[in-house]
């Protein structure tokens, strides 16, 4: 049993030295005897890059955990099957880019999954053990995070992504969140965090943050870290890169890469 959080990044929009990269995410997430497939990315790269990291998805992840329906987190799960899904009810919508009208969302039906997978839908938090937890749907209580949307239903009706989700991981430490976009608002995801675990520190914070522009929402994700101490962020995929070089300013983070690993 891992006895601190093992984090390998099997998918992101950077490549490492001997990995891969795709605009998708997803992580291998090992702690509290539970091996966690967090997103699939949008193809099987993910599985290319387990096997050049040695790693047997088949054989060691006990869950996947889908952190909300677009193609780019979870179109990889065509290629795994037999796994148990646990995701948001709401990640099997019908989505689309408001600019394009392009598509968005999952290639796999609700029907094909549960054929393929033993899927379990939770809008609310669930348990997966007693230090990890899924988030389920996100409250949006800041007056800064989740007022805009570039997606829209088919009926042209504005897409919140109301799915969008995270884990919660309960350390010595405080809490460390990982997310896969952030459409919920980091400050709204930490702060559900908190209060569905009941852990006040916040240890860290890892994933796609959906920041783009060096705006309010920006500034008032900086201040909320910086005013809770959160030792480890690691933003990545979807953060822009006036974003990602703002919070190098303020917390000279590493950059996420495909094949890095970390223990926490």
């Amino acid at each position: 049993m891992n006895l601190r959080p093992k984090i390998s990044v099997l998918t992101d929009n950077c490549a490492g030295s001997y990995t891969m990269a795709e605009h998708g995410l997803s992580y291998l997430i090992e702690y509290d005897g539970q091996c966690i497939l967090f997103d699939t990315g949008q193809s099987d790269l993910f599985r290319a890059n387990a096997a050049r990291m040695n790693i047997n998805l088949e054989n060691n992840v006990d869950l996947i955990v889908l952190s909300h329906g677009h193609f780019d987190h979870g179109n990889g799960l065509a290629f795994l099957s037999g796994k148990r899904l646990l995701c948001h009810s709401g990640c099997f919508e019908t989505r689309f880019s408001k600019k394009d009208h392009r598509y968005i969302g999952l290639n796999s039906t609700r029907d094909q999954l549960e054929n393929s997978h033993e899927l379990i839908t939770s809008d609310s938090p669930y348990r997966i053990s007693d230090l990890v937890y899924f988030l389920g749907e996100i409250p949006r209580n800041t007056g800064f995070e989740s007022k805009t949307t570039t997606f829209v239903f088919n009926d042209g009706s504005p897409d919140f992504v109301k799915d969008d989700s995270a884990l919660a991981l309960i350390l010595p430490d405080g809490l460390f969140v990982v997310t896969g976009c952030g459409h919920s608002g980091i400050v709204n995801t930490l702060e559900h965090a908190r209060k569905i675990t009941s852990t006040k520190a916040i240890y860290g914070i890892m994933g796609g943050f959906h920041l783009k522009d060096i705006n309010p929402q920006l500034e008032e994700t900086v201040k909320y870290l910086k005013e809770n101490n959160v030792r480890i962020i690691l933003p990545s995929h979807c953060t822009a890169l006036p974003a990602m070089s703002y919070f190098y300013n303020h917390f000279r983070m590493n950059q996420v890469r495909t094949g890095d690993i970390f223990t926490l």
